[in-house]
């Protein structure tokens, strides 16, 4: 199904539209309707159960908005950038790296130098898309996509939309290590939305300007942390590794998560954990497995700090996208708010048995180094204090040279009193590595649409359903009375509706034109089971029946009304309907055009 076939679909049927409409709209947010936001909810509870409580891990909530300091420490500041290229002629600015990808064999563009990107627009004789003049020759710029705000009135404090959850989950460690105790691992979960002031917001729900974000970081010790790899080593993954990326034949690899980990092809036994993990609950919600991969990030495309980055991508119309990222983060993140905050970004690693260390140590005579340096002396005196813990060897000499603010210190030796000393030690401060699985909620809403979108032919008539599974589609079941000019129908329904939303199913009530086109309708929406009230079921001597009809085969089977919510249940958290089939009588599907 084509992208733009997924977006009208999605505005018919309320999952999602343009907002602001009323207004001309605004590129780049979306409203999800109804029945979107109960698809978006389910996927969300269904990641929450998956990498929250499952995985033993805790959620959090933090502010959406955040102070500029928190952003001067992660770097977003700097180098949170995309490539823009603005036309001379109309002012439509572009994504650089998309222009030459839509025209080129080039999948990764960003990963390019701006310079280079210039020469390939020139080189393809690429033009505005908005008016046709010719680019070449424009400079492809870098814009900064954090949304900036002020923090109250007056002499507000510049604050910023976060990007991203994760700097959420990192600014709170001081105090989520205690609750913690201190114990790695443990992992923190957040759902909420990220900002980001995107260039070209394009695709429905895949390039917007506020999304959702699910994300776990995994805080672990790099040295002794291990994962539960045993749980995973078996599932099957399709794997797109960067050296067959870069190969003039490359292909996948079909392998298993424990030969890739074994084999190095996934350098992270962490990241291959957590693959598995998402390959089985991408499984679980309904992805098409054979339109999904995970793609290794190329040298250029992955932060410097990350040693193994994949993807997870799903085919929509053709195009792979990107719907999870897989990081080995390292210490990067911890150490740069470590360095920038005031509180420890650190747990207290014990040792087994104390340990009788070496450490070098300073005393710097202030009454020297006040005169002599003025206001620089008690940051001299620190960066003496730095530089015995990392290079003692500096000390030998009669003058030591440290640098502050740019400017270099010479200092005797003899005024900063170095000395080693044995000293008894019970552990040691350790610097979390982080392990992130990222997730983009709403492009995994528009694949399962996509994956879910089907077409065939009941009864003589086609339709159109998406195959969405239980768990996720926004309604569980709908109830139907077959006709409306019987009160005894109309009141079973009424009721067998009310006992369903009692036993907590989200349940749809229809009795607007021929049953056939109330399953369509249900149908189009992913509504797994419909559920239809008709004279069998409420004459004769035996208890009230319905029948409960199967949205992908048409299959319909009679069951007693006092039982329906208990089977549904059932069949919401994974049961099989020919379960039923083999228990109840079957019904003649006839009906569907009646």
């Amino acid at each position: 199904m084509a992208s733009e076939e997924i977006v009208e679909l999605a505005k018919r049927r309320g999952f999602f539209f343009g907002s602001n409409g009323a207004y001309g709209g605004t590129a780049g947010f979306y409203t999800f309707g109804p029945q979107g936001a109960a698809l978006k909810k389910n996927v969300e509870d269904a990641w929450r159960d998956r990498f929250t409580i499952r995985e033993g891990n805790r959620e959090i909530e933090a502010p959406t908005i955040m102070p500029e300091p928190v952003f001067e420490a992660s770097g977003h500041l700097d180098t949170f950038d995309d490539m823009l290229v603005e036309c001379p002629e109309c002012g439509e600015s572009h994504r650089a790296d998309h222009l030459v990808e839509a025209v080129t064999d080039i999948e990764d563009a960003e990963a390019l130098p701006g310079s280079e990107v210039e020469e390939l627009i020139a080189d393809n004789d690429i033009a505005c898309p908005s008016c046709g003049t010719a680019l070449a020759g424009v400079t492809v710029e870098d814009f900064n996509l954090m949304f900036a705000t002020d923090i109250g009135p007056g002499d507000a404090q510049p604050g910023y939309l976060r990007p991203e959850t994760a700097q959420g989950i990192f600014v709170e460690f001081p105090r989520l290590k205690e609750y913690a105790r201190g114990n790695l691992p443990f992992g923190i979960t957040q759902i909420g939305p990220a900002y980001r002031n995107e260039i070209s917001p394009r695709g429905g729900l895949l390039r917007l300007r506020e999304f959702t974000q699910a994300e776990l970081e995994q805080f672990i010790d790099p040295e002794e942390d291990e994962p539960p790899l045993d749980r995973v080593r078996d599932v099957s993954v399709r794997l797109y590794p960067a050296t067959e990326q870069q190969a003039a034949d490359g292909d996948y690899v079909e392998t298993t998560v424990g030969e890739a980990v074994d084999e190095g092809v996934i350098g992270s036994p962490w990241v291959g954990y957590y693959l598995g993990v998402a390959k089985r609950w991408y499984d679980r919600i309904g992805v098409d497995l054979d339109r999904f991969r995970f793609r290794q990030h190329l040298a250029g495309e992955r932060a410097h700090y990350a040693s193994d980055c994949w993807d997870a991508e799903s085919e929509v119309d053709g195009d792979w996208i990107e719907i999870a990222g897989f990081s080995y983060r390292s210490d990067y993140d911890l150490s740069k708010h470590d360095a920038h905050g005031d509180d420890a970004f650190t747990v207290f690693k014990r040792y087994d048995e104390p340990k009788s260390v070496e450490r070098a140590t300073v005393d710097p005579d202030m009454s020297v180094l006040g005169p002599e340096f003025g206001g620089d002396a008690s940051a001299v005196a620190e960066a003496l204090e730095t530089l015995a813990e990392r290079d003692p060897d500096a000390f030998d000499g009669e003058t030591v040279t440290v640098e502050v603010d740019g400017d270099t210190h010479e200092v005797d030796a003899d005024v900063a009193n170095f000395s080693v000393e044995t000293v008894t030690e019970n552990g040691e401060h350790l610097t979390p590595h982080v392990v992130e699985p990222s997730f983009g909620v709403g492009r995994t809403v528009q694949t399962l649409l996509a994956h879910a979108y089907s077409e065939d032919e009941v009864d003589g008539e086609e339709r159109t359903y998406l195959s969405l599974e239980p768990e996720v589609a926004p309604q569980d079941a709908a109830v139907f009375p077959l006709v409306t000019n019987d009160e005894r129908l109309t009141e079973l329904a009424d009721r067998v509706a009310a006992d369903l939303r009692e036993a907590g199913l989200a349940v749809a009530y229809d009795d607007s034109g021929s049953i056939g086109r109330r399953y369509r309708r249900q149908d189009e929406i992913g509504t797994p089971f419909c559920v239809t009230i008709d004279r069998d079921g409420i004459e004769g001597d035996g208890p009230e029946t319905v029948t409960v009809r199967e949205r992908d085969s048409a299959a319909q089977v009679r069951v007693p009304a006092g039982e329906l919510a208990e089977e549904l249940a059932a069949l919401r958290a994974g049961g099989e309907f020919d379960a039923l089939v083999d228990r109840y009588e079957t019904v003649a599907t006839d009906v569907e055009t009646n």
